[in-house]
């Protein structure tokens, strides 16, 4: 029962895998990779059912920590980015009607 729960969370891993390297849009991508993320510490979790070693839960644990973290951070990232353009964008309409 682990092996084949193992073997479903790997195909979907490589499924958001495709999904982040394919995704239409920059939060399409951060959602697979998140995702990604999360198949991860699953993956790690049943691994350490499956190999007896109660150990590899700790380090799921911390990879799920990194792998929220890591997200917020690239969320904001993408947002200011986008903010700032905007702004750049009002800034040069308000120079081109000014020049006419």
């Amino acid at each position: 029962m682990f092996l084949g729960a193992s073997l479903a969370i790997l195909v979907t891993m490589c499924l958001a895998i495709l999904r982040a390297v394919l995704g239409p849009s920059v939060y399409d991508r951060i959602l697979a990779a998140n995702m990604f993320g999360t198949k991860t510490v699953l993956f790690l979790a049943v691994l350490s059912f499956l190999s007896g070693r109660p150990d590899f839960l700790d380090l799921a644990l911390a990879y799920a920590l990194i792998n929220f973290v890591s997200v917020i951070a690239v969320l904001q990232f993408v947002e200011r980015r986008a903010r700032n353009r905007s702004k750049e964008d009002q800034a040069s309409d308000a120079v081109k009607e000014g020049a006419q």
